[in-house]
């Protein structure tokens, strides 16, 4: 879709019209949308190549919706971080489109619950420590050289959740990400409601803008310090750790390895530099390059990439059955993809993390670390907690919110 500019007022207007149920709202630094409604849903696809066979699914459905007459050439929703499970994509009814949000920075996040949060981890804190320890012993007993181990957080509370407000903090907090809510399906099962995947992700995993292809991997991570000099030297100790180049450098071969086949030129750095959200350092690196076919579209490239070792580890396999073994919950929609993608092939894809899925009067928060040989559990149980604030500080919790087991 060509760029248009409009007034940042458009962008702040999409943001208000969000309404969980019905809409899907995806912020980046350079676009905002919003979609509201079904007209067709993406038949659900399952086994070990779904994932791959997923690009050629969607262009059929948006062939259709189109000679159905409808004109809205763009499918948005989720990818799950299991590629041999269905991703959640639909073609909407309507589609909005504004440039970039902006906000004024003085004003205050507002609670989105008036009342007191049931926090339940999931593994507890002990449980996390032992499945780091876990990973580590098999990294020196294996080929494995990276897994991403993960936590959740249970949050119950007795009065329903402002998605809306919830949506607009994470928004207002983290202007330079992406920002995304996404309607889920109901779970087989459940006993009914909406469900919502909700985030504010520092993370692109890849866009397209013609032939123009863009990733922006992160690996490596520091908490931010609310002591300006404390939190300068987190940035340069980040910088300057061998552990933690050493994880980026993993991501930054796969992503250019998995990007390569498709692109004439690529263009990987030599090295990482800095980026920051209002919690969190992270060593990141922009891969661009320049698309061989135009046929290529969005949804192919973050087929191939997913899920890179920034999310789940190197190599893929071992790192994907570690997951299995060592942690106690289903990802879902974690750690996979959230964007969009139109009929031309443009779109931009992110990294869903820094998230949760939410109903009514709960959520579910999930924070991981990437565990590499150098790894110690206490620091990767500390970054985990460290993550979790992006969520916590949208919900009003506060900067300084600690996760009690």
């Amino acid at each position: 879709m060509s760029e248009r500019p409009m007034a940042q007022t458009l962008a702040t207007q999409l943001l208000d019209s969000y309404e969980a149920g019905s809409s899907f709202f995806f912020a980046s630094p350079k676009r905002t949308l919003l979609t509201r409604g079904t007209f067709a849903t993406v038949p659900p696809l399952e086994g070990p190549d779904a994932l791959q066979r997923l690009p050629e699914h969607v262009t059929r459905v948006l062939n259709e919706a189109r000679d159905s007459g409808h004109d809205i050439p763009v499918v948005v929703g989720a990818v799950p971080f299991d590629g041999s499970l269905s991703s959640h994509l639909v073609v909407p009814m309507t589609f909005q489109r504004g440039g970039p949000l902006s906000f004024d920075t003085a004003s205050p996040a507002r609670p989105s619950s008036t009342a007191r949060y049931t926090v339940r981890p999931v593994p507890e804190p002990a449980a996390y420590l032992h499945g780091v320890a876990q990973a580590l012993e098999l990294m020196r007993s294996s080929p494995l050289r990276k897994v991403v181990l993960s936590r959740s957080l249970h949050l119950d509370t007795p009065t329903p959740i402002d998605l809306t407000q919830l949506l607009r903090n994470l928004a207002q907090r983290n202007t330079a990400g992406y920002t995304f809510a996404v309607d889920l399906p109901t779970q087989p099962g459940a006993s009914g409601g909406r469900r919502t995947l909700i985030g504010a992700s520092p993370e692109l995993l890849v866009s397209r803008s013609g032939l123009q292809v863009l990733a922006n991997p992160l690996a490596g991570s520091a908490a931010r310090s609310a002591d300006p000099v404390e939190d300068q030297r987190r940035a340069s100790a980040l910088m300057a750790s061998p552990k933690d180049l050493h994880e980026h450098a993993v991501v930054i071969d796969a992503v250019a390895e998995a990007l390569r086949p498709y692109c004439k030129t690529l263009d990987v750095p030599a090295g990482p530099s800095l980026i920051h959200t209002p919690t969190m350092w992270h060593l990141s690196s922009r891969i661009s390059g320049e698309l061989k076919d135009p046929s290529i579209s969005s949804l192919t490239l973050a087929a191939a990439m997913h899920p890179t070792p920034a999310v789940c580890g190197f190599p893929t396999r071992l790192a994907h059955e570690a997951i299995g073994s060592i942690e106690p919950f289903d990802r879902g929609f974690y750690t996979g993809t959230v964007g969009w993608c139109d009929a031309t092939g443009d779109g931009q894809w992110a990294v869903t993390i820094r998230c949760a899925e939410a109903d009514e009067r709960t959520l579910r928060l999930f924070a991981g670390a990437g565990i590499v040989v150098g790894s110690t559990p206490e620091s990767e149980l500390a970054e985990t907690e460290a993550k979790f604030r992006t969520m916590l500080q949208a919900m009003g919790l506060g900067q300084t919110a600690e996760v009690q087991p």
